[in-house]
């Protein structure tokens, strides 16, 4: 076999963990599929994999590193981005267009090594398309990973996905959301919600005599799925909202749920009845069986519809799914709740302690949403909202040398943290609706949750509490309007990492910033460790685009001349997409 890229790398994953090498491939052809109609109500074209969706579930080993060779057989570029991998001296693999690459042209193809083997991680992921907003259109998947001993104990376990869902295409959809006719920035409201489950890497038929649409009739969604109960038994949900916009408030009637993990990180047991999960987010839940099998028990979905402008008429937000006991039972539905309220996650207690981080430095990230000179709205971040650059930022940091310490040359939303520096991230909505917010490259500590914080009273604005003995841990973290957030991290992860909300609509009018770690040992690594693949700039200039020098292709920190505009951005459809 020729001495490639990938054969080195391969041979790299053995040598780091040699007793406990193995590799997993999977080949994914990125296709669009017909006629898809998993709620029953519109048909539609959607993104998938080998010419199928959903998308398959990835199911792996800690022990094994994930090598997913992408080939693209769509009409644009697309990537894939293994949301909450932490890609240590490989930034290049994350997969968020215009950050880690340019993206996989049309007929091209790169593959994607996921190290699980020296990362540490397990738990509940997913991978998605990080391009052109395609992960709406489809392109997502469930992506666990398990270690070689859990924490708690059970029977059994499935895969929860949740996700809201449109009849229209994402290049529809953004054409409408970034547009002078809506000055005020309303969001498209989602035509559906979809639950659906998996189990050991393939997913869960329909019920039993049911007959859903044809394209997808391998999969049971909403009404047409179940999760098969044993009495007695404990099984662990793994429960992941894969959506663009909604949050989602699910509970199972005449059942407890635990929570167990969030985020990949396992914590200690904590009941909750309604447990609240924004995009992107995941929990892991037990759930024991009750010994009866005279009744089946109703799953319920229920899209937070608060962040919506308005319901339609046409819209069912609440959506039901169902443990079965006995097929011959009937199905237990207590209907209507009264309230649902958000989970407060810093009262979860992480398993594996680790003391709350000291500081030097901090940075402010303030919402806002502004109608700006062409008339449309945009998310800002401080009063600046983000652009794509035309260089990728990885590109940027190898190739500008000493200038790579200098946040101007990355355009907007670029800010750059000293090796291991101690960093805290105070992230204030003034927005008046909820955003998840996504970190790339880090699990980072939750250390402060403020109701209000431009209040003067320290019940609504509490200070932040230093010598925290183990604060929560998570990738993704959910911030109501007028509240704010205090996070802390160690900058140990050289590398390009995307900050951003995780609502497609908001990524895609601006709200991101780039934390660039660590540029000169970034720059270090890549010519020690491990080079970037030669297709990551190959793949820029295949498109067109530089692939070099700063976000504007310039060998300069000031010079951004002939970067994207914003009237060439909203051309390109949202060019930054999730």
């Amino acid at each position: 076999m020729p001495w490639t890229y990938l054969t080195c790398v391969l041979l790299a994953l053995q040598v780091a963990s040699p007793a406990l090498a193995g590799i997993k491939e999977v080949w994914w052809n990125l296709t669009y599929v017909e006629n898809a109609n998993p709620d029953g109500l519109h048909e539609r074209r959607v993104i998938g994999v080998n010419g199928t969706w959903p998308p398959p579930p990835l199911d792996i080993t800690n022990d094994d590193s994930l090598i997913v060779h992408a080939f693209n057989s769509l009409s644009r570029p697309s990537t894939l981005h293994h949301h909450g991998m932490f890609f240590n001296a490989s930034t290049w693999f994350d997969g968020a267009n215009g950050v880690s690459q340019c993206g996989i042209p049309p007929g091209q193809s790169f593959d994607y090594v996921v190290p699980t083997n020296s990362s540490g991680q397990w738990g509940t992921y997913w991978v998605h398309a990080h391009s052109l907003g395609q992960y709406v259109d489809g392109l997502r998947a469930p992506f666990l990973i398990h270690p070689s001993t859990e924490v708690y104990s059970y029977d059994a376990e499935y895969t929860i996905v949740l996700s809201d869902w449109y009849h229209d295409e994402h290049s529809v959809l953004i054409k409408q959301f970034i547009n002078a006719d809506n000055p005020t920035g309303i969001e498209p409201i989602p035509d559906a919600a979809l639950m659906y489950f998996a189990k050991d890497g393939y997913y869960l038929g329909p019920i039993s005599g049911k007959k859903p649409a044809p394209v997808t009739s391998n999969v049971g969604f909403n009404e047409n799925a179940t999760l098969p109960f044993e009495p007695g038994k404990t099984y662990r949900l793994r429960i992941v909202n894969t959506g663009a916009f909604a949050a989602f408030f699910f509970s199972i009637d005449g059942h407890n749920l635990r929570i167990i993990e969030v985020d990949g990180t396992d914590v200690d047991e904590h009941p909750i009845d309604i447990l609240s999960v924004a995009v992107a987010q995941r929990y892991s839940v037990l759930v024991t069986a009750r010994n009866d099998t005279g009744r089946n028990w109703a799953i319920h979905a229920n899209m937070d519809t608060a962040m919506f402008d308005h319901v339609p008429d046409t819209l069912q937000p609440n959506v039901t799914s169902s443990i079965t006991y006995d097929s011959s039972a009937p199905l237990i539905d207590l209907g209507f709740v009264d309230a649902y309220p958000d989970f407060d996650d810093t009262v979860l207690v992480p398993v594996v302690v680790e003391p709350m981080l000291p500081t030097d430095r901090t940075v402010e990230l303030e919402v806002s949403f502004k109608t700006v000179e062409d008339g449309t709205n945009r998310a800002m971040f401080n009063n600046v909202s983000y652009q794509i650059p035309l260089v990728p930022t990885v590109l940027s940091v190898l190739t500008l040398g000493s200038n790579a310490t200098v946040p101007t040359a990355y355009g907007t939303g670029g800010i750059v943290l000293d090796h291991l520096s101690a960093v805290q991230i105070i992230v204030k909505n003034g927005d008046t609706g909820k955003h998840p917010f996504h970190i790339h490259g880090h699990k980072v500590q939750l250390v402060n949750r403020a109701q209000n914080y431009s209040s003067t009273d320290p019940t609504l604005n509490p200070p932040i509490v230093e010598g925290q003995a183990n604060p929560m841990r998570r990738d993704t973290f959910q911030v109501p309007a007028g509240a704010s957030i205090a996070l802390r991290l160690v900058a140990d992860n050289p590398g390009a990492w995307l900050f951003h909300c995780h609502i497609e609509w908001h990524l895609e009018s601006g709200l991101a910033v780039t934390f660039i770690e660590a540029p000169l040992e970034m720059q270090q690594r890549a010519r020690t460790i491990q080079a970037p693949p030669y297709s990551l700039s190959q793949q820029c200039l295949a498109q067109g685009l530089p692939a070099s020098g700063n976000a504007a292709g310039h060998a300069s920190t000031t010079d951004l001349s002939g970067g994207r505009s914003r009237s060439k951005r909203v051309a390109h459809e949202g060019v930054l997409g999730a």
